[in-house]
């Protein structure tokens, strides 16, 4: 199963510029997601980090990955929780082991690739890590909740 933006955007409430998913290469509901963003030059992050010398911010990269963990819960999310997604929003709720291995620059393409870890209830508990061309360039243990608005 893939997602485009589009497909993304009704599942994330996440809009312009802070949307961080493309697409959606494939997902396992309740294990695993792999989706990715293309790093561009166009991204405003890019004026202040750092002019002349642009490197995609870190944060920015745990950002995306909890995007794609975001729709992983919601995709992964009962029948009844799906018709209900406009209602309801992702929370971080920890970001632990986060480091930050090799530099991300404009041209880029991010692979987001995230396993559970553990899932109970409302909360999840994921394995996010991050590539550039089979390189890992970031990673960390996420937790976050599904919430209602």
């Amino acid at each position: 199963m893939t997602f485009n933006v589009v497909e993304i955007q009704k599942i994330l409430p996440h809009r312009y510029p802070f949307l961080l998913l493309d697409r959606v290469i494939s997902i396992e509901e309740g294990k695993y997601i792999e989706a990715y963003k293309n790093v561009s030059i166009s991204e405003p992050v890019f004026q202040g980090h750092f002019p002349n010398h642009p490197i995609y911010p870190g944060v920015m990269i745990i950002e995306g990955l909890a995007q794609a963990g975001g729709v992983l819960a919601f995709q992964s999310a009962s029948d009844k929780e799906q018709k209900d997604i406009e209602n309801k929003v992702v929370y971080f709720m920890s970001i632990d082991r986060a480091k930050f291995r090799l530099p991300v620059t404009p041209g880029d393409q991010l692979i987001y690739k995230i396993n559970v870890i553990r899932h109970r209830g409302r909360v999840w508990h994921l394995d996010a890590k991050a590539y550039v061309s089979d390189k890992l360039v970031a990673e960390a243990e996420l937790k976050a909740m599904i919430v209602d608005k």
